[in-house]
């Protein structure tokens, strides 16, 4: 305590005042989010005038204006859906190309992984198959020993 009465007024007057950093932070801020929401509200506003002051026109030409802005939406979506087709395809092509020719695009590794897995499970099942087509094969002649039937499996 007694050390406090020591210091000088202007020093206890400084030690004691906050940091101007956050004053300043606080401003910027305020000053900047009151001046974005009187654009924002500005915006609006005139963006409801040029409504009401279009509508009439809009209503005018409403039976020429709707068809055609329908007829220009289909016509762009074709377009659009027609160009990306066609990158598509050529894309596709593009990378059968490489696989066909080894350079291994993108993906070519978990295309060859699918193709072993696919190859290791119709093995097992071709077998079972056939082991299932020689018991049936011994079953039906069990039963029709006596009929002249011939069956080729």
């Amino acid at each position: 305590m007694s050390n406090d009465q020591n210091k000088p007024m202007t020093q206890k007057l400084y030690e004691s005042v906050p940091s101007s950093r956050p004053t300043a932070k606080f401003l910027t801020a305020t000053t900047l989010s009151a001046t974005l929401l009187f654009l924002s509200g500005l915006t609006l506003t005139w963006t409801v005038i040029a409504l009401i002051m279009a509508t009439p026109v809009m209503v005018l030409f409403s039976t020429v204006l709707v068809p055609s802005a329908i007829v220009i939406f289909l016509v762009i979506t074709g377009f659009l859906f027609s160009g990306g087709c066609g990158v598509g395809a050529i894309t596709a092509l593009s990378w059968i190309y490489n696989y066909v020719q080894g350079k291994h695009p993108l993906g070519a590794d978990k295309l060859d992984y699918a193709r072993d897995m696919l190859a290791s499970m119709t093995s097992g099942v071709t077998e079972k198959a056939k082991e299932y087509a020689h018991y049936v094969k011994h079953k039906f002649w069990r039963l029709h020993k006596g009929n002249d039937l011939e069956v080729e499996l």
